[in-house]
């Protein structure tokens, strides 16, 4: 029987690393480095070895990567893109290889050792030797189809040399070469932008823009690394394919076909030529024009690939043996505030320059107040720093031994340092926030959430007008830009007459917009368009709002107290309610006529417990809780004889399994959106 410690600790792990997952895989964007979250996939993998019950499809330990990203079309994989077990020392090394050779009966085989090129990896397919559909491998089932962006990649072929078979996959890893990376942020700094994080990440996001032409101008680069699908007919004894019997065979044909495969690979014929190569790249990675984290190490012959086969997520025939994280110790000069985009304050090293990774790190990210306190960082400390499989520089903590009585305990300022607007930490998050939307930091990105179509929908107003009104100083805040005057769009450069009438009509119309869309547009936290509908059939305007308290948006379904705090201490800072009484003096004041149920009785599903469970196409899980709740349903995470409702999505898993053995009632998508219009569920459970 599984402890109850073990099964909170393994969802605890498993929500992380799904948070982890999204931000590495879909956002480009990781917030911990590759030896923390190999970390965690341990102890998550080590609960699940102990305790079998715990392991579920939805485990990250089942899956490869996260969800597939907005505004690409979904590509489904013939054949399942994997991921890699890791190995971080010779021992794990020697384990892997003793499970491999007695699976396969004390057998004699060459291995093959690949560098682990840090980057994206992508399935090409080629048609009669034309390339007609690239993926990125995403989840492992389904990818993102990049096929337009992957063109500009001049290092791909689009037509093949040689023979090629009807149908031919192989799998690359797209990069971006170290020195394009560091000449974009040369570009970045100069122009006052942010900095990218890292190559991985940076040449990631380049592939997946939905402008090819920005993809064309990161000079991205391939090696391609295996083969995938082979569409040949197996009696055609003249096809080159059929007589390949080996991942290096398979190499070196690719190469005919005009693949780029890396030089440095290298067939070894035991563990002690494998360890050789490990230790010599690990010596001299950092003169590679690319960034690389590790070895791969495969074995070689075709049928004992396929005798191995595949556990979970990763094949038996393969593992990668990583790079160690790379450690120094340098001098903590100060800690200082960066303000972000959504207002949070992030606290962030200054420190002595020290070469780690290969780079020079003069800053290092420190997360937030609760964490610096928890490692006990100070002003003035000689810290270990870490640059983990070279991402993101992270101070791992401090050498105490080492301190004089000069370091400085690290409290957050009380205002925010860009625009002098007193501090918030909402509720049950770590981060500190500047609740000020017309911050001038955050202004630029409010600016577009403002103007973009699910908002106020204001036509002709892109990313690089904002930025240029901001700029001009034409709008200081979004109320602004009910301000303008044609007459200083016409000044701008490449504004002509026709633009600026569309811009002003549009700005105009947008007046007409409900107060939902306004309420949304404003772009208070946590207050998303699910949630600004349901404050707006509870007040009919944002002057009936900014009076409410907290106590009286709780008692509202779907809210609950961080939406509530972070709404009331919104209209507390004076730049916001001047925003909105410059909005209203400008036309802009929507009244929502409302129709709020004398009692909960009238709710029609009072006394409805539903759960949600698996994957929703026409909306989140939680926007479906939201409206369950708005409806007077109550909502919980799983599946007992008092539940009266399931909610299946796609993988719905152990709790659709749960339902059926308690005889719940189960609602697929279309029966619950049906429900959803016609709310008035029988009460006995029944459907």
């Amino acid at each position: 029987m599984v402890e109850a410690d073990d099964a909170r600790r393994a969802d605890q792990l498993t929500r992380e690393i799904n948070n982890h997952n999204h931000r590495y895989y879909v956002l480009d964007d990781p917030s911990i480095s590759d030896g923390e979250y190999d970390a965690l996939m341990q102890e998550l993998r080590r609960l699940e070895a102990e305790n079998p019950e715990l392991v579920t499809p939805q485990s990250p330990t089942q899956r490869v990567g996260g969800a597939p990203a907005a505004g690409f079309t979904q590509v489904q994989h013939r054949q399942p893109m994997l991921s890699l077990a890791n190995a971080f020392n010779v021992e794990d090394l020697e384990a892997w290889l003793r499970r491999v050779k007695n699976l396969l009966d004390g057998a004699d085989f060459p291995l093959v050792c690949e560098l682990k090129i840090d980057g994206l990896a992508v399935s090409l397919t080629y048609e009669n030797g034309i390339l007609t559909q690239v993926a990125t491998r995403v989840d492992g089932s389904t990818g993102e189809d990049v096929t337009q962006n992957i063109r500009t990649i001049r290092s791909i072929p689009v037509a093949l040399m040689g023979e090629p078979p009807e149908r031919l996959e192989v799998r690359g890893e797209v990069y971006l070469p170290v020195e394009d990376f560091e000449r974009l942020n040369e570009k970045r700094a100069r122009q006052g932008e942010p900095l990218y994080a890292n190559p991985r990440n940076t040449g990631a996001g380049s592939l997946r823009q939905l402008d090819p032409k920005i993809t064309a101008s990161r000079n991205l680069q391939i090696w391609v690394y295996s083969m995938g699908e082979i569409g040949v007919e197996i009696g055609d004894e003249a096809s080159q394919t059929s007589r390949l019997d080996s991942h290096w065979d398979a190499l070196e044909w690719l190469q005919t076909l005009g693949f780029r495969t890396n030089p440095h690979n290298r067939l070894c014929s035991t563990l002690d030529d494998v360890v050789a190569y490990y230790q010599s790249w690990l010596e001299q990675r950092h003169s590679l024009p690319y960034q690389v984290d590790g070895v791969v190490i495969k074995v070689s012959p075709f049928n004992y690939q396929e005798s191995l086969g595949v556990v979970g997520r990763e094949p038996r025939w393969a593992i990668a043996y990583k790079f160690p994280a790379e450690q120094v110790t340098t001098k903590l000069l100060d800690i200082r505030i960066n303000v972000g985009r959504t207002g949070s304050l992030n606290p962030y090293a200054v420190l002595e320059p020290v070469v780690v990774g290969g780079a020079t790190v003069k800053q290092a990210s420190l997360h937030n107040e609760e964490d610096i306190h928890r490692k006990d960082i100070r002003a003035r400390d000689w810290v270990i720093l870490e640059r983990a499989g070279d991402v993101i520089p992270h101070v791992v903590g401090p050498v105490a031994s080492r301190r004089d009585g000069s370091e400085q305990v690290f409290r957050m300022p009380e205002v925010c340092p860009v625009c002098g607007t007193t501090v918030i930490k909402p509720a049950d998050e770590a981060m500190h926030r500047c609740p000020n939307s017309s911050c001038p930091v955050q202004f630029f990105e409010l600016l577009k959430h403002f103007v973009s179509k699910g908002a106020m929908d204001i036509d002709g107003l892109g990313e690089q007008w904002c930025r240029i009104l901001i700029d001009q100083g034409l709008v200081t805040d979004v109320a602004g830009l009910y301000y303008l005057q044609k007459e200083q769009l016409l000044h701008l450069e490449r504004m002509g007459d026709k633009l600026a009438t569309k811009i002003t009509d549009n700005i105009e119309a947008s007046k007409a917009r409900p107060l939902p869309r306004l309420l949304f547009a404003l772009g208070i936290l946590h207050v998303g368009s699910e949630i600004a509908e349901l404050l707006s059939q509870q007040f009919p305007n944002l002057e009936a709002l900014a009076q409410a308290s907290e106590e009286d948006l709780t008692e509202i379904a779907g809210i609950g107290p961080k939406i509530a705090e972070s709404v009331v201490s919104y209209f507390k800072v004076a730049a916001n309610r001047d925003v909105i009484a410059k909005l209203a003096a400008s036309g802009v004041d929507p009244t929502q006529e409302i129709n709020v149920p004398e009692t909960l009785e009238d709710l029609p599903w009072r006394g409805l417990t539903f759960v949600v469970t698996g994957t929703l196409s026409a909306f989140s899980r939680k926007e479906a809780e939201t409206r369950i709740k708005a409806l007077g349903g109550g909502v919980t995470s799983s599946v007992s004889a008092k539940t009266n409702y399931l909610v299946a999505g796609e993988s719905a898993g152990s709790k659709l399994n749960a339902a059926i053995k308690l005889n719940t009632p189960v609602l697929d998508e279309a029966a619950f959106l049906a429900l959803l219009d016609d709310p008035a569920p029988a009460r006995d459970g029944s459907s």
